[in-house]
């Protein structure tokens, strides 16, 4: 039996036992594994019996394999048994080890307690869910923006015609890398390119030739380039103005399964009230849990906030990679170390693992779960996304899987049980007050 003790805010001692059985067993597989590595004399490579390597080269020579085997189970059980939730890696002090067994600590931080403070009756302002004519104009102009063509024109490059150049770079005549394209298309005005290029080309017309001169920015990526003064040959070959097209029944025939503008229109608005509708309903979540955050008391340990920072990184990796980019190559861009970039991360990581505990501990409180339905709903959900039948796709998830579903429902309804119980000012919306709720001794 595996015993703890505090050692600190939110951090805990271990002592665990590996007994003699299960250490044998790790050393004969720790044994099986690294015998290919030893070469004796009087036995083919990797042919040793155990107890002739451990004669050459001592009984321990096998001991932090074991260990490493060992460990994982060991650990598990003994938090289970504790009923502990590590939240950092152990820190791990082997205090005796032998053909008998092992002696460990693991010094781990672990999930604070969450002392609630007052959670129901929060007051937030109403969070209004309008859409106006100029939102649906302007939704259907960038539809419009997105259908137009370029048509070509036999006039001068003006500001927001797109132009088909060739261009040559050189700084003090010697050509660089990067600095030269052919049949290059660039829409003026979209600052696509240095300060300063796009504008000498305006006045242009088809087939004229140009050099132009531009300076390099101080903090251009190119070190070798930055500041420097260059200069660039440019070849006009074509000039397009964008068309737009007219805003008639034959553009919303084109652009959606409607017949007539109008009802093109209509569904415009439609979707952006939805839209404005759930927008409206996430930020009314947020406002009352932030106020029921407000009054919770919570010994955060910094790793938690570190291992929210890692998700989000992780996250911006992921991003990064759908561009074909890495992360490393994002902070060389913009010039940002990886320190900084999780210093500016970090304020939004601690308040959102503070919202994941007080949630939980309020889960917790008030018995909520995932209702048998909502589970099923989800399962059939994931298994149209996958294309697979939901009964064939439920037999395949893992008991973590489960939980996981399980638990992500369970705080989606907490969350609702809040925003059911806040006084929300301008919507009329009263409180329903219950013994659960007079029972709540927190403080207002």
């Amino acid at each position: 039996m595996a015993k703890v003790e505090s050692v600190g805010a939110n951090k805990v001692k271990i002592e665990i036992n590996i007994s003699e059985e299960a250490f044998a067993a790790a050393l004969q597989q720790a044994y099986l594994k690294n015998r290919g590595k030893f070469n004796i004399q009087g036995f083919r490579k990797g042919k040793a019996p155990r107890p002739v390597i451990e004669s050459h080269y001592g009984e321990g020579i096998f001991y932090e394999e074991a260990f490493e085997i060992a460990f994982p189970e060991s650990y598990t059980k003994a938090v289970d048994e504790m009923e502990i939730v590590p939240v950092s890696r152990p820190e791990l002090d082997v205090t005796a080890i032998g053909k008998d067994g092992v002696s460990y600590t693991a010094e781990v931080f672990v999930k604070p307690d969450v002392k609630l403070g007052k959670y129901k009756g929060v007051k937030v302002n109403e969070v209004k869910a309008e859409v106006t004519d100029e939102q649906v104009d302007a939704e259907i102009a960038r539809s419009a923006e997105q259908n137009a063509r370029w048509v070509d024109v036999d006039r001068a490059a003006q500001d927001k015609d797109k132009v088909i150049i060739d261009y040559s770079g050189s700084v003090d005549g010697v050509k660089f890398e990067g600095g030269t394209a052919e049949n290059q298309a660039l829409e003026l005005g979209s600052h696509s390119f240095i300060e300063g290029f796009e504008e000498q080309i305006i006045g242009m017309s088809k087939d004229e030739e140009k050099d132009i001169n531009v300076k390099f920015p101080e903090d251009y990526r190119a070190t070798e380039l930055a500041g420097k003064d260059a200069v660039f040959h440019i070849v006009l070959h074509d000039v397009k103005t964008k068309e737009m097209p007219e805003l008639n029944d034959d553009f919303a025939q084109d652009v959606s399964e409607f017949d007539t503008f109008a009802e093109y229109r209509e569904d415009v608005r439609k979707k952006l009230q939805e839209r404005a509708e759930h927008q409206a309903k996430h930020e009314l979540e947020s406002a009352v849990l932030e106020e029921v955050v407000k009054t919770a008391e919570i010994d955060l340990p910094d790793c938690m906030i570190e291992n929210q920072i890692d998700h989000q990184l992780q996250q911006i990796e992921y991003s990064l990679m759908y561009q074909g980019m890495k992360l490393q190559d994002y902070l060389s861009m913009t010039g940002t170390k990886i320190e900084d970039l999780r210093a500016q991360y970090r304020g939004e990581a601690e308040k959102s693992v503070r919202a994941q505990l007080t949630v939980e501990a309020i889960m917790k409180a008030e018995g909520i779960e995932a209702t048998e339905e909502q589970v099923k709903e989800e399962i059939a959900s994931r298994a149209e996304r996958a294309k697979k039948d939901a009964d064939e796709f439920a037999k395949t998830l893992t008991e973590d899987q489960l939980s996981y579903i399980k638990e992500n429902l369970a705080y989606d309804n907490t969350v609702r049980f809040l925003v059911e119980n806040a006084v929300i000012s301008g919507s009329g919306k009263k409180v329903k007050k219950d013994k659960a709720e007079e029972e709540n001794t927190s403080a207002e």
